[in-house]
């Protein structure tokens, strides 16, 4: 496995790679998730390629940026266990060099959930994941469907643009109990990690009665609800049952919808989705 840190020295090390590709970006401290991604597209492709590259652009100015969890040996550690050949490691100032002006904006499905909590959030991720996109070069490129809307963000702009690439969606990867794998997860304490999994469980409520024949949104939000401000730890940012592709919040559940979460659990923020109807 070799790394490389700078955009110069990638592409003569992508050059000289034969068949199909396959992408797995990451903001580094990995986890089972990410592995899983790494599995899929090593299943897939000849020859698979990692990034970690934790995005500045994407954090807002009261966001953790500089406390994201980080430790690049043991993410080394685990790529090269998965036999990634190469692991793009740029610095900030590779990626975004003195002067640099050019972004990446996907509109009206940036326009709520993470969209409208995090200003700037979704620019921010299109603009680094087009640039690595054009600098990797991959016949695909996997991520995970935990992050629904940032799945939506990136199918879109692949589309709008017409890159030459597909984008591979792999179901979330949960804990045993059920709490999704987050990075984030190391933020919490135990009576946090504890009270984590109303998340997956406000989820489950919602399909339990949509499974029972409930298509009313409004009653399922509201159940949802009901059940997360029960968990003291929790405070919810926003609840949606939406149109998968627009993120349009609907009424009745007649068709495939995504059901959506943002929770506070002390002081980190946590998101989980389900779909419904697929």
């Amino acid at each position: 496995m070799k790394i490389l840190e700078t955009i110069a020295a990638f592409k003569a090390e992508r050059d000289k790679i034969g068949g199909s590709v396959g992408f797995v970006p990451t903001m580094g401290y990995l986890h089972d998730g990410h592995l899983e991604l790494v599995r899929r597209a090593r299943a897939e492709n000849i020859t698979v390629i990692a990034s970690i590259f934790v995005n500045p652009s994407q954090f807002g100015a009261q966001e953790d940026f500089s406390s994201y969890p980080r430790d690049t040996e043991r993410d080394l550690a685990m790529l090269e266990e998965e036999n990634v050949r190469l692991v793009f490691m740029p610095a900030i100032e590779e990626m975004y060099p003195q002067g640099f002006s050019t972004w990446v904006e996907v509109e009206k499905i940036t326009e709520r959930l993470e969209g409208e909590s995090r200003p700037g959030h979704f620019r921010g991720v299109a603009t680094v994941v087009a640039k690595l996109f054009n600098i990797v070069q991959p016949d695909s490129a996997y991520f995970g469907q935990k992050d629904a809307q940032q799945l939506a963000v990136i199918c879109r702009m692949v589309s709008d643009l017409g890159l030459n690439l597909d984008i591979v969606a792999v179901p979330t990867v949960r804990e045993p109990d059920g709490l999704a794998m987050s990075s984030r997860n190391i933020f919490l304490t135990a009576e946090e990690r504890k009270a984590a999994l109303v998340l997956w469980k406000a989820l489950c409520l919602a399909r339990g009665h949509w499974e029972k024949g409930q298509r009313d949104v409004a009653s399922l939000r509201q159940e949802m609800a009901s059940l997360i401000e029960h968990e003291p730890f929790a405070n919810i940012d926003y609840i949606s049952i939406a149109d998968p592709e627009t993120l349009q919040e609907i009424d009745v559940i007649d068709s495939p919808a995504l059901v959506s979460l943002a929770v506070r659990i002390g002081g980190t923020r946590l998101i989980d989705n389900t779909m419904l109807g697929v």
